[in-house]
């Protein structure tokens, strides 16, 4: 059964992603002007990207060689399959190329319809995050939950700017004003990919953006979820890939942190 290879697939991805995060590291402020290229507003990508997709890609067809990929970069062909690995080379490529250290890898695999497997990076913190379906979730070989703080008051919530797709922006700041006056303080730090594991570990209370592709949050979702967390879209359903949009948090906040999207995103207007 499939199932029961989840947690050695793993670790074995887990050494995949090790090496091309030592890859990203060698070459963490070395990439010049001329070798950046503007894909869309503001979505930056250099050979960093690439290369690293490259290399995980390489990797991981080797472990799985049944699985399809969907990358961000193209490198390989995008194909869909009943198995799929969904990956992020680089996620906050904008703050790798702007020397700020914070930055990540994300995978995730995907069986059908169920995420199953999910790698988060750290990458200048060497923080390895990493959960599979019923196994729990991990942070560099010790167990991790999401927080326990009791209520928004007391919740450090995370989000990411809109950045290219300003459709939803007037719903977004007046989610974002809510959570301001409701709870302990905001945080956008560049990653969406990293806000999932700092929710997984306790970190962060609550992560909610629009906006998002697959490999944004495929991986960080599973951290999420085998964590004792929950994540859904802004429907409260689970359809967060296709929808492009994410709320996940613990499950104490969850119903106040799920009132203040529903009212922001659905309410009428």
């Amino acid at each position: 059964m499939f199932d029961a290879r989840l947690e050695q697939l793993t670790l074995d991805a887990n050494a995949a992603v090790r090496n091309t995060a030592h890859f990203i590291s060698q070459e963490f402020g070395k990439v010049d002007a001329g070798q950046i290229e503007e894909k869309f507003l503001n979505g930056l990508v250099s050979y960093v990207d690439r290369t690293a997709e490259e290399m995980l890609v390489e990797s991981l067809h080797k472990l799985l060689p049944e699985a399809a990929f969907i990358t961000e970069e193209d490198t390989v062909a995008q194909e869909d399959a009943e198995l799929k690995w969904i990956i992020d080379p680089l996620d906050g490529t904008t703050n790798f190329l702007y020397g700020v250290p914070h930055f990540s890898i994300s995978v995730g695999l995907q069986q059908g319809d169920d995420l199953v497997l999910g790698i988060v990076h750290h990458v200048p913190n060497n923080e390895l995050f990493y959960a599979w379906k019923n196994g729990g979730a991990w942070c560099d070989g010790k167990a991790i939950r999401v927080s326990q703080r009791a209520n928004m008051r007391q919740a450090l919530v995370g989000t990411g700017f809109p950045y290219h797709n300003f459709a939803h922006a007037d719903a977004w700041f007046n989610a974002l004003r809510t959570f301001m006056e409701q709870g302990r303080g905001l945080r956008r730090m560049g990653s969406a990919a990293l806000d999932l594991a700092n929710v997984a570990c306790g970190r962060l209370d609550v992560f909610f953006e629009y906006g998002l592709s697959s490999w944004d949050v495929a991986g960080g979702a599973v951290l999420v979820k085998e964590a004792g967390g929950k994540v859904c879209d802004f429907s409260a359903g689970l359809d967060f890939i296709d929808k492009k949009e994410l709320l996940a948090c613990s499950a104490a906040v969850y119903d106040a942190a799920w009132r203040i999207i529903d009212d922001a995103f659905n309410a009428p207007r």
